[in-house]
C-alpha cells in the first residue's frame, strides 16, 4: 500500500474542526473518478459531523496491475489496500465503488452508509456520435472496448438479437484512457458506467444510454459504500445518517444474488433490483410512501453471449436487509437450476 501526502478536502461548506478534534482521514483511490466521488462523500461528512475531512490517496493493486481483471481475480483488487488502511488506523473511513467490494464482509469493518445511488446503467461512447444499432449498421463488426466480462457477454447477445455481430476488446485504464481509444480511432466505442461519467461531469460525451433490457449492470453499480472500523461505534452512528434505505436493500439483494451464484465481481453476472410503485405504468420509481414491491433481475451468460440465463423475482419491498437477502437467494437458486453455473465456467 502506498499512501500519498494527505490533501485537505475543499468545499464551500467546509468547517474548521474544534481544537480537540483532529480532521477525519478518508481513504480513497487516486483516480479522478475515485477522488471526485470521495470528495462528494467528504463534503457530506463535513456537514454532518462539523469536522474537517482530509482525503488520503491510496494506491491499490488493481490500479498498478495491467493484467485483465479476470487474470488477477477481480475480487477486492481495488479495495484491499483501502480496507487495510482502515484496519490499521491509517485512515478513519474509506469510500468504495460498491460493485468493487467482495460480497463477504470482514468482521473488523462495517459498511456504515450506502448513499443514494446514481444511474446504474451502462453507456456507450462511440465514434461519430453513433448509437449501438447504427454502429452495427455501418458494416464491418464494430470494435467495442470494455474491461468487463459482464458487459462483453451482454453486448454480444444484444448484437446477435439485432442480427449483427461485434468484436469486444479488453481494455483497462481510467475514463480518459478508455475514451481516448475512441478519439484516436483505435476502437469504435467503449462501454462505461453512467454513474462514473455523471460524477465526473462528462455525460455529454455519452452517445447512448444502454437500455436495461439489453444490458443489466454489475451488482451494486452506481452505488458507493462508506466503510469504517467496526470498533468505531460513534463514527459508524454518525455516518449512518448518509445511508439511503432503498439503495441499501436494492444492492443487498443484488450482491446476495452474486454471492449465492458463487461468482466474483469480475464474473459475467448482471443484476438490478428495481423499486416499483403503484400507478398506471406499474414500473415507475416512487417515493418511500408509494413504493409497493421490488423486482430483482439477474443474468448470467457465456463470454460470447451465445447462451444466457435471464430471470427475475418480485416481492414486497423488503422491510429489512434480511428480506432482501432472501429475495437474492431465491433468484440465485432458480438461475442455478437453469444452468447458470455451467455458463459462468465457460471460457472463450
Amino acid at each position: 500500500m502506498t499512501a500519498a501526502k494527505p490533501t485537505q478536502a475543499k468545499g464551500a461548506g467546509a468547517q474548521e474542526a474544534p481544537r480537540f478534534q483532529r480532521p477525519l482521514r478518508l481513504g480513497t483511490r487516486r483516480s479522478k473518478l475515485a477522488l471526485a466521488q470521495s470528495e462528494q462523500v467528504a463534503e457530506s461528512v463535513r456537514r454532518l459531523t462539523g469536522r474537517s475531512v482530509e482525503l488520503v490517496e491510496i494506491t491499490t493493486y488493481g490500479d498498478v496491475s495491467r493484467q485483465h481483471l479476470s487474470e488477477i481475480g477481480g475480487q477486492g483488487v481495488f479495495v484491499a489496500a483501502l480496507r487495510e488502511a482502515v484496519v490499521q488506523g491509517e485512515v478513519d473511513l474509506a469510500v468504495h465503488s460498491l460493485k468493487d467490494l467482495p460480497t463477504t464482509q470482514p468482521e473488523e469493518l462495517v459498511i456504515a452508509a450506502v448513499p443514494p445511488r446514481e444511474d446504474p446503467r451502462d453507456v456507450l461512447v462511440a465514434r461519430d456520435g453513433l448509437g449501438f444499432e447504427h454502429l452495427l449498421a455501418a458494416g464491418a463488426r464494430p470494435r467495442i472496448g470494455t474491461g468487463s466480462a459482464r458487459r462483453a457477454c451482454q453486448l454480444h447477445a444484444w448484437a446477435r438479437s439485432l442480427g449483427g455481430a461485434i468484436e469486444t476488446v479488453p481494455v483497462r485504464g481510467n475514463v480518459d484512457t478508455r475514451i481516448g481509444y475512441v478519439q484516436k480511432g483505435e476502437l469504435d466505442a467503449v462501454a462505461l458506467a453512467a454513474a462514473g461519467l455523471s460524477r465526473l461531469g462528462r455525460l455529454a460525451e455519452v452517445t447512448e444510454l444502454i437500455p436495461l433490457d439489453a444490458v443489466l449492470p454489475a451488482p451494486g453499480q452506481g452505488a458507493l459504500a462508506v466503510e469504517c472500523a467496526s470498533s468505531s461505534a460513534h463514527l459508524t452512528a454518525q455516518l449512518a445518517e448518509l445511508d439511503d434505505p432503498q439503495t441499501r436493500v436494492a444492492v443487498t439483494a443484488e450482491r446476495t444474488l452474486l454471492a449465492a451464484l458463487e461468482a466474483g465481481c469480475s464474473a459475467p453476472v448482471g443484476a438490478l433490483a428495481d423499486l416499483h410503485a403503484e400507478g398506471p405504468s406499474g414500473a415507475e420509481l416512487g417515493t418511500a410512501s408509494t413504493v409497493t414491491e421490488m423486482r430483482l433481475r439477474g443474468v448470467v451468460g457465456t463470454p460470447d453471449g451465445s447462451a444466457l440465463v435471464q430471470m427475475s423475482a418480485t416481492g414486497p419491498v423488503p422491510a429489512s436487509c434480511d428480506d432482501a437477502v432472501a429475495l437474492g437467494r431465491e433468484l440465485a437458486q432458480e438461475m442455478l437450476a437453469k444452468g447458470a453455473a455451467g455458463l459462468m465456467g465457460e471460457r472463450l
